[in-house]
């Protein structure tokens, strides 16, 4: 068996272990990797460098914040009032997640900075609710992934040197348009897979009790925050280290206990994460996502290059930053595709690659879905193995059913919509 084959096989090999086995999936991957780095001849340094540092901070960081927070009341208090808002309307919930998702990232700050905040809110309140708390928290980040792609966020600015590189402009619309078309089709398909449909009215016993105001304490911390955003945007801190920065100055003012609140990290989830994250990083060094993206790629024509440069665009982001390496290294590349294949709108093509590039970040190996664990985490009481490994399970389930979406609607769409609007 070809090494690169081998190295896929033995990670899917991994997850079915853990799941069935009902063990930490970290653990696990971290114990196929130091099998692994001795049968692909590679060294331990390169699988311990492989664990990310960035998203350890990342997740500390950001899971540290919101434990301060959530300590106060403030999180769930939020939560209540969003809740009380919408009475009996329980349906608007979903639709208010992922508009927050979309705001919060298309007013400028992009996806990273919405991503420090919507899961958090969106698990908070879909426990307070009764929703299943993925299914919000997959579709308040579908607002943002959509959100993103707005003329005035880094993403934008990343995308249109890319395209300019290749002579093409003005392209952002055209991505937006799908982009959003793409995420607001997933979302209705999370909803009915988790059956969000058959909650009627908020599941609360505190119906009579009137909503109190915010504290003082709880206020400070939810400004928290604000300063985070501030950090990141203004001065271009680092996510998790302004979250770290934040958070401690909380601590300092006396708003939390931080004994308390490190405790209250999901540090099961934080090794699940780096683990996995570490094993697959071996597997690209050997091939593994490079085997799949050319299997991929040697089936497209017109009519199947659409939806299967969004499936690679995919694959790669499982594996590399959408904004770093994703959407600079295949964006000029679009361009080219579309003159050998014939047939294809080039815009069309990076449309495609926006939505594969973001909707491979539910992955629980990418930011997105590890923010989505450590919020469940955080949150829900008696987080076992057992439960992260399941919701492990269905966030890598829900990333292969966007494969399919991405799939399904660029293949539909994308093009004619690409037609109608580029000129």
């Amino acid at each position: 068996m070809e090494m690169d084959l081998l190295a896929l096989s033995l990670f899917i090999a991994t997850i079915f272990l853990a799941f069935f086995r009902k063990v930490n999936v970290g653990i696990v991957a971290l114990a196929v990797g130091t099998a692994c780095v001795r049968i692909f001849g590679m060294t331990d340094k390169q699988l311990v460098s492989a664990i990310s540092s960035s998203m350890f901070c990342t997740l500390v960081g950001i899971t540290f914040l919101f434990a301060v927070i959530k300590s106060t009341g403030a999180l769930d208090l939020l939560a209540k009032k969003i809740i009380t808002a919408t009475g009996k309307r329980v349906w608007l919930l979903p639709i208010a997640i992922y508009a927050a998702g979309f705001i919060v990232a298309g007013v400028g700050p992009g996806a990273i900075p919405a991503l420090a905040i919507i899961p958090a809110l969106a698990v908070t309140t879909a426990l307070q609710v009764g929703y299943n708390p993925l299914m919000l928290a997959l579709i308040g980040e579908f607002g943002l992934i959509a959100g993103r792609m707005t003329s005035v966020t880094p993403e934008a600015a990343i995308i249109s040197a890319a395209a300019a590189s290749a002579g093409m402009y003005n392209v952002m619309p055209v991505i937006l348009v799908c982009q959003t078309l793409a995420t607001l089709v997933f979302s209705v398909v999370v909803y009915i897979v988790f059956k969000g449909y058959q909650l009627k009215e908020p599941i609360r016993t505190d119906k009579a009790v009137e909503i109190p105001p915010f504290t003082r304490t709880q206020l400070i911390s939810l400004s928290g925050v604000l300063l985070m955003l501030i950090l990141m945007i203004v001065f271009h801190v680092n996510i998790g280290l302004a979250a770290f920065l934040s958070g401690t100055l909380l601590v300092l003012g006396g708003v939390a206990q931080d004994g308390e609140c490190l405790k209250a990290l999901p540090w099961g989830t934080i090794i699940m994460v780096l683990g996995v994250g570490a094993l697959l990083s071996v597997v690209d060094k050997v091939g593994g996502i490079k085997l799949m993206s050319a299997a991929i790629s040697s089936i497209m024509n017109s009519t199947t290059a659409v939806p299967l440069i969004g499936i690679s665009a995919g694959l790669l982001s499982l594996v590399s930053s959408a904004l770093g390496v994703v959407y600079p290294t295949m964006m000029p590349m679009c361009y080219d595709i579309a003159v050998q294949v014939g047939g294809v709108e080039p815009v069309a093509l990076m449309a495609a690659v926006g939505v594969g590039g973001s909707l491979a970040g539910i992955s629980p190996m990418s930011t997105g879905g590890a923010l989505i664990l450590a919020a469940m985490g955080t949150n829900i009481k008696d987080f076992t193995a057992t439960k992260q490994t399941k919701l492990f399970a269905e966030l890598l389930m829900m990333a292969c059913i966007g494969l399919v979406v991405i799939a399904v609607v660029s293949g539909l769409t994308f093009n004619l919509i690409a037609e109608i609007m580029y000129k």
